[in-house]
């Protein structure tokens, strides 16, 4: 834990950038109840140009190496943009490695080969159960079908850093074995679970969160997977667990918002995560250079200090959990969900 917590302000100090998420469109081809964003298949937000976006990275080859930096395509879902292919091409030929984050609705194989062949050196897929608990999370019928079609794909192409993403909800969690053995059997080697946080279409549905009972149970159902080894199970990057540290991630919690991970949303807004209010966002593309804003500001990424209030201001933990993620913090800045405080 001494060790985290050089390493912390070592990273926040010199805040290697590492991945560059990219909210490439808001549209959407699914109702997913968990929306953090909320999402449609209309959004009326439109896609950025993907001209804008390069000029983002045209700068930042300047100042930092590109092959250490992850440009991560994100929505929305990626996949509704028809220039996805050529915009990852581009990508590639600047010298960044890229992947994505998707529903998996329209990986196809025949569209996956095409992303593979413009680059793609990572790819996350979401599954929220089996077919019913997944296609009733998702809110379109055949969601699972489409999932699992792109997940067998892309867990078959050996060179390709590739995880499956699992909300776990109170639906869900009884069939985490069942789901474990699907996966397992589809040749998935990593997967990544997290919880819902009360934002977007999430807060207003109970079945969303867990009990602490629940959350519990979950924290042990991962440790007892990593033990087993059969498939690398892992808890998201939610927040600091107490008692769970060191049991059930590769690393202790750190959030890396502003740290060594950044993102330009589909407005051209600067942030650490597109997780994270709108209201932290630290510039703009169309008025800010984005090395600048990146070595200059995010001052409150890096020095939580004034989040040491309410529950925070006594709290035992807050020399390692630093009053949790970023993206558990209210436009105002106060603590949405304390996980430790369920455990």
């Amino acid at each position: 834990m001494l060790l985290q917590g050089h390493l912390l302000k070592w990273e926040a100090q010199v805040h290697p950038l590492r991945q560059l998420f990219w909210e490439c469109t808001l549209r959407c081809n699914l109702r997913c109840r968990h929306c953090g964003s909320d999402c449609t298949a209309s959004a009326l937000t439109p896609d950025m140009p993907f001209e804008d976006f390069e000029k983002v990275l045209l700068r930042i080859r300047e100042a930092y190496n590109p092959k250490d930096i992850l440009i991560i395509f994100s929505g929305g879902e990626p996949l509704m943009r028809k220039d996805l292919a050529q915009c990852g091409q581009r990508v590639q030929e600047l010298g960044f490695p890229w992947g994505l984050v998707s529903n998996g609705f329209l990986m196809t194989p025949q569209k996956g080969l095409e992303l593979l062949k413009c680059g793609m050196r990572a790819a996350t897929i979401s599954l929220d159960g089996l077919e019913e608990d997944h296609d009733w999370m998702r809110g379109v019928p055949g969601s699972f079908k489409r999932a699992d079609e792109a997940i067998r794909f892309l867990a078959s192409v050996s060179f390709l850093g590739f995880d499956v993403v699992t909300c776990v909800t109170r639906k869900n969690i009884g069939q985490l074995t069942q789901i474990k053995e699907y996966l397992m059997d589809a040749g998935v080697r990593a997967w990544r679970l997290f919880t819902v946080f009360p934002v977007g279409r999430a807060a207003q549905d109970p079945d969303m969160q867990l009990s602490p009972e629940q959350y519990r149970g979950l924290m042990d159902f991962i440790v007892a997977c990593r033990k087993e080894g059969s498939i690398r199970a892992s808890y998201g990057c939610e927040g600091f667990l107490g008692p769970y540290e060191g049991k059930v991630r590769d690393h202790l919690f750190s959030c890396q918002a502003g740290l060594s991970i950044a993102s330009v949303r589909v407005d051209g807004a600067i942030s650490g995560c597109t997780s994270i209010r709108a209201s932290y966002s630290q510039g703009n593309i169309y008025q800010d250079d984005f090395v600048e804003v990146w070595e200059k500001r995010f001052g409150l990424f890096r020095d939580h200090t004034p989040f040491k209030t309410g529950p925070c201001a006594s709290c035992k933990w807050w020399k390692k959990c630093l009053g949790n993620g970023m993206h558990l913090r209210g436009e105002n800045g106060e603590l949405l969900l304390c996980n430790l405080s369920r455990l």
